[in-house]
């Protein structure tokens, strides 16, 4: 599966490195890996380099994005996916360079374009974050 095909985002904002597993209308597991080199390193933090959280959250939302589009074989040449909202996100233990963080993500609810999923990253079995997402596709014409 190419990635790109699927997401606007590129590199450094390119969240998802592999799909691992996708279950039209039903989840996804995808997988990050954390380089020491990834950009925003140099600020979060010099001396003790942490993943930041929103990008964890991020990652969850562009799983989410390809699981709604390939579940529903949409021409993303004239949409984009968006996340809209975001309920009960908890972070449980710092992500740091070296790890391989697994998302695992279930749709919950589908309403039109407007889709809600529960999400979770894992890193070596361990929860490290978990939250509620919402995404939309929208028109790129929409704005």
């Amino acid at each position: 599966m190419n990635i790109q095909n699927y997401l606007p985002h590129r590199y450094p904002f390119l969240l998802i490195d592999k799909v691992i597993d996708i279950k039209k209308n039903k989840s996804i597991i995808a997988q990050k890996n954390v380089s020491n080199n990834e950009p925003f390193f140099q600020g979060h933090f010099p001396d003790y380099p942490v993943f930041p959280g929103v990008l964890l959250l991020e990652a969850m939302a562009q799983a989410t994005a390809i699981l709604d589009i390939e579940s529903n074989d949409r021409d993303m040449s004239k949409q984009l996916y968006y996340f809209v909202g975001i309920d009960k996100a908890r972070f449980k233990k710092q992500v740091v360079p070296g790890d391989i963080i697994i998302i695992n993500a279930k749709l919950n609810q589908s309403k039109s374009d407007i889709h809600k999923f529960s999400s979770e990253c894992h890193v070596n079995d361990e929860v490290v974050c978990t939250s509620e997402l919402i995404g939309a596709i929208r028109s790129k014409n929409d704005r």
